[in-house]
């Protein structure tokens, strides 16, 4: 009886051992791999470990690591619930005023800084490590909100006709602009360029007039701010009215430093916390930093004010702004730039707009005159968040709802488009503490819509420690009095001390005397890197997963760092001791992948890869490079592999050939299968190395195979049943056909000759009439008979 009740007690502790176990490995792995030494390193070691503060938690033998691990599993250990420190973070709004509901036309009086479009506009976060605090950001677009609009154009010579339309600019835009909003200022400056050749000519005469002919131009400048910020639309138009054209001798201008004094110069020019748009008039490219070199300029902008009396004086000092500064300061003075520019321009100033967020072009036509009904809505109705530097402690995550359902997430859940005035769009935003900061508890960052001066600030900070943290015994005798601090029941060590209870030195363990015993023989590394060298003895580390462990009296071993095979440790098939694999029977190799059965290398025939290789890792392994296939029985490349078997199916499938007598001792190797066409003969794809054969039998008769091997390693020939075999002559037809020719070629002889004859008679006769026509006797006589009488005439006869 006594037996029966002890097992039973043994089996109930293995219960609860597995039990315990399995919780450790579900959820407290991460906090147990921390090896944590005191709360605030629990704490930080992930949001779901916790700490038992309990002093009589530990078990003998267990390191005041046992202390942190998973919520569930402290519990399942017998750790009470009010003894667990589990801090969570938190979140409250510092600042939460309500959006502005302001209607145009309103009889109520608001400063901008009074118009609200952000909310909340200060946030307290309270971050534990790897624990999000996510909250709502709401923007509204205002109605009737201020804006400031500047005005730079580019008075080089080829803009001459466009200051003639921007001179009534002043009044147009006002009254456009009352559509928009009932407080509304601008300003108006202009550029040419930097005042030092080759850009410009420097000779004295040019400096007075760089205009050719009898056109008065002023002299050449880099910026010059003709006009603060004003409500007067006639008084812009006076001060427009009065400037004169400059000229430069280079296409591209000096624009960029213009755009960034305008940016830079708020103060000066009079700038507001408001909508501010910069409206940029040119017909020409622009020079960017380092066009500065060919005027002997190399130091770079150093993106400061040098307004004097209104005119940039430091152009011929300072490099051109690149346009990454340029950004930078635009985003940082809240200022949205147009840029309107010629239809010849529009595709460098478009791809000038990618680079600077919030911005449009426009089209300006030949005379400007269209230069007023530039988009301000669609430039306004996209809004997109933006925070400054964040601490390398903190990572941010953007979430939008936006307009009709639109949701965006990553560099989308940035912005929202198409916004009217106004709608509200909603934005979550979360924020992760990822480490606790070196120095301080706490740190800012500050979000705000591009564009817009209003911002959310956010307060971090950071849960690093325990609330009993603040209970802590400095002068314990737990901690050998004074070595550490007792706190969260356990000792937490001072500086230079180790030990469960402080009780060593570091100098004592780095010693030779005591680290020596944690390191092995001729080794530099104490307890392998794999563990801490506690008061002479190691104590390995703890692996995340609970099956990975490491052993030996120097921590040296493991029994997860052996060879693999097809992703296996010693491929499923041997043990990892010691970083090395102890293969079960029948398998060899490093990572015990090789089978040492040869069962599968046995050919049909009964020998090992045909006698034509070697048997490794259970795979033939071919000697001859001709020869491939499980055994090494095929040769796609030799000649003889349809020779090689032509007597063998000869007296296989039709009883002949010179093997007939001997067939059944010499071709055993194969299986025949007769088949009735040539087209019912295996396809390549239906057998591994497919080869089909022509070969001629005795009888000269072509019989047509295949050889190939099936799934079992045997061969298999398939055979056309019907050999092809040539016919004798038709000797009839053969005589009868001669016979014909004959005759036919007699016939064809005899018309040939009788058509010459025929020719030739004709040919005859009628050289006969023609000669008949030529003859000159009559007919009354008779043609051979010639007179006797001979006359004689005296030629000196006259006749008297």
């Amino acid at each position: 009886m006594a037996q029966i009740h002890f097992k039973f007690l043994i089996c109930v502790g293995l219960l609860n051992c597995l039990m315990v176990c399995g919780f450790a490995q579900q959820g407290g792995s991460t906090c147990i791999t921390a090896n944590a030494k005191s709360c605030a390193e629990c704490i930080q070691a992930g949001p779901n470990c916790g700490w038992c503060k309990n002093i009589t938690f530990l078990k003998e033998g267990e390191s005041t690591s046992a202390r942190c691990d998973d919520l569930e599993v402290l519990k399942n250990k017998g750790c009470p619930s009010d003894e667990i420190e589990n801090p969570r973070g938190s979140q409250k709004k510092l600042k939460d005023k309500e959006v502005t509901n302001r209607v145009k036309g309103s009889t109520e009086s608001l400063r901008p800084e009074d118009i609200t479009q952000i909310q909340p506009q200060q946030v307290l976060l309270k971050l534990r490590i790897g624990e999000p605090q996510t909250f709502s950001l709401k923007f509204k677009r205002a109605e009737d909100y201020p804006i400031d609009l500047y005005y730079l154009m580019d008075l080089s010579y080829s803009m001459k006709d466009d200051l003639e339309n921007v001179k009534s600019l002043g009044t147009s835009l006002m009254s456009k602009m009352k559509n928009i909003t009932s407080d509304f200022r601008i300003g108006f400056g202009s550029f040419v360029e930097k005042t030092v050749m080759p850009y410009i000519s420097t000779t004295p005469a040019k400096l007075r007039n760089p205009c050719t002919g009898d056109l008065n131009c002023t002299s050449p400048f880099s910026y010059k701010n003709v006009l603060n910020f004003t409500s007067d639309g006639s008084l812009f138009n006076k001060l427009v009215g009065d400037q004169q054209i400059s000229g430069n001798l280079d296409s591209p201008e000096g624009g960029f430093d213009a755009i960034m004094q305008v940016a830079v110069c708020g103060a000066k020019i009079g700038w507001r916390n408001v909508t501010r748009l910069l409206v940029f008039s040119t017909d020409a490219g622009f020079h960017f930093a380092g066009d500065g070199k060919l005027g002997g300029i190399v130091l770079p902008n150093d993106g400061q004010c040098h307004l004097d009396n209104n005119m940039y004086t430091m152009s011929h000092y300072y490099d051109y702004p690149s346009i990454a500064h340029l950004v930078q300061k635009l985003s940082d003075n809240n200022i949205q730039i147009i840029f309107a520019v010629t239809q010849e321009f529009q595709p460098v100033y478009k791809e000038l707009k990618n680079l600077i967020p919030k911005s449009a072009v426009g089209t300006l036509s030949s005379n400007s005159s269209n230069v007023i009904w530039f988009d301000y809505r669609s430039l306004s109705s996209e809004v997109i968040l933006e925070n400054n530097k964040l601490p390398k402690e903190v990572s941010i995550e953007y979430k939008s709802f936006c307009k009709n359902g639109v949701n965006g997430t990553g560099d989308e859940g940035r912005k929202c488009s198409n916004i009217s005035i106004g709608d509200e769009v909603r934005f979550e935003i979360k924020v992760t503490a990822n480490q606790c900061p070196e120095k301080g508890q706490s740190e800012t960052i500050k979000i705000k819509p591009l564009g817009f001066t209003e911002e959310v600030e956010i307060n971090l900070e950071f849960i690093c420690e325990c609330d009993c943290h603040l209970e802590g015994i400095t002068d314990s005798d737990l901690c050998h009095y004074g070595n550490g601090t007792f706190e969260c029941g356990a000792c937490r060590c001072n500086p230079g001390r180790i030990g469960k209870q402080c009780e060593c030195s570091i100098e004592e363990v780095n010693s030779e005397d005591m680290s020596g015993t944690c390191r092995a023989t001729n080794s530099s590394e104490i307890c392998s890197n794999n563990g801490d060298c506690i008061c002479g003895q190691c104590v390995c580390k703890k692996r995340e997963n609970p099956n990975e462990v490491y052993s030996g009296q120097f921590c040296q071993c493991d029994n997860f760092n052996c060879d693999r095979s097809d992703g296996l440790i010693c491929g499923g098939h041997g043990e990892c001791k010691c970083r090395e694999c102890e293969c079960w029977a029948n398998f060899t190799g490093s990572a015990c992948e090789c089978p040492l059965d040869t069962t599968p290398c046995v050919a049909a025939n009964g020998q090992i890869c045909n006698g034509r290789g070697n048997c490794e890792c259970g795979v033939c392994n071919c000697t001859d490079s001709k020869f491939q296939g499980p055994t090494c029985e095929l040769c796609q490349t030799c000649l003889g592999v349809c020779a090689e078997h032509k007597d063998c199916v000869q007296c296989k499938a039709f009883n002949k050939g010179e093997k007939k007598e001997r067939c059944d001792e010499e071709c055993s190797h194969f299986n025949v299968v007769l088949v009735d066409q040539r087209e019912k003969l295996p396809q390549p794809g239906q057998y591994d190395a497919l080869t089909h054969c022509k070969e001629k039998d005795i009888d000269d008769c072509w019989f047509y195979y295949t050889y190939s091997v099936d799934s079992s390693n045997k061969a298999v020939v398939h055979v056309v049943k019907t050999p092809e075999c040539p016919t004798g002559p038709d000797i009839i037809p053969i005589v009868a056909g001669v016979v014909a020719g004959i005759v036919l070629i007699g016939l064809a002889l005899l018309l040939i000759w009788k058509l010459l004859m025929i020719i030739h008679d004709r040919r005859e006769f009628a050289k006969f009439e023609k000669e008949k026509m030529n003859a000159k006797w009559d007919t009354g006589e008779n043609p051979i008979y010639k007179s006797a009488v001979t006359t004689v005439v005296n030629p000196k006869y006259e006749g008297k």
